[in-house]
């Protein structure tokens, strides 16, 4: 899942960079309202971490108009400010969720798998498909009940085809999903991590739709 964090504190800012990072997320960190709604024109996120007190251009008008331009993803708003007002400005404006600072990273984490099982329609924790089993929480597979060995960018891919299972995704659409800006993978990097998930999960797991892309059947 490729996450857009707007924060402006250096401190803060990197120290949620590295810790979703961390947790699996690729990141895509920046410091100002405006920088930010460009990139919201331009890039296919599929979470927003927002800061509501941002130079240049408010977090709240941000919000609006990237809900103005019928951008669906879910937007979580970071705020320090604690009075019930803002929470419920945010909120009417879009935001699907808040946290006032100090962050706590377990509980900012939690929250997106939260808000991204409700935004897929999903509310089960795990992923099924068949004997197989993804737990987000845990990062842990697990094929007929024996937990499955899996590197960090191999394990987002399968939760990013698991979730779309019966859906055909596109070589680009992977990419921009497992990878942030300065990450660009090599030109052979998603076959080579699909090959390993064959291998440790069944040749059968995976179909390759060659010259469109790779999709689970359901």
């Amino acid at each position: 899942m490729r996450i857009l964090l707007v924060e402006d504190d250096p401190e803060l800012g990197d120290g949620l960079s590295i810790g979703l990072r961390q947790a699996g997320f690729a990141v895509d960190w920046l410091r100002d309202g405006d920088a930010a709604d460009l990139a919201l024109l331009g890039e296919p996120f599929d979470f927003v971490v927002l800061d509501l007190g941002l130079p240049r251009l408010s977090g709240m008008e941000v919000l609006k108009r990237a809900r103005g331009r019928g951008l669906t993803m879910p937007i979580l708003i970071l705020t320090a400010r604690d009075a019930t007002g803002d929470k419920v400005s945010g909120l009417d404006a879009g935001a699907d969720d808040y946290l006032v600072k100090p962050i706590d990273l377990d509980e900012l984490t939690a929250r997106i798998r939260a808000l991204t099982r409700r935004s897929a329609g999903r509310a089960a924790p795990l992923l099924i498909h068949g004997d197989l089993a993804i737990d987000p929480a845990a990062h842990q597979v697990t094929l007929d009940g024996r937990p499955v060995e899996l590197s960090g960018r191999e394990f987002s891919l399968l939760q990013l085809l698991l979730e779309n299972a019966g859906r055909v995704l596109t070589r680009t659409q992977l990419e921009q999903s497992l990878y942030g800006w300065g990450d660009e993978p090599d030109s052979n990097a998603l076959e080579v991590h699909i090959h390993h998930l064959r291998r440790k999960l069944g040749s059968d797991l995976i179909r390759t739709l060659r010259g469109v892309g790779y999709t689970i059947p359901k």
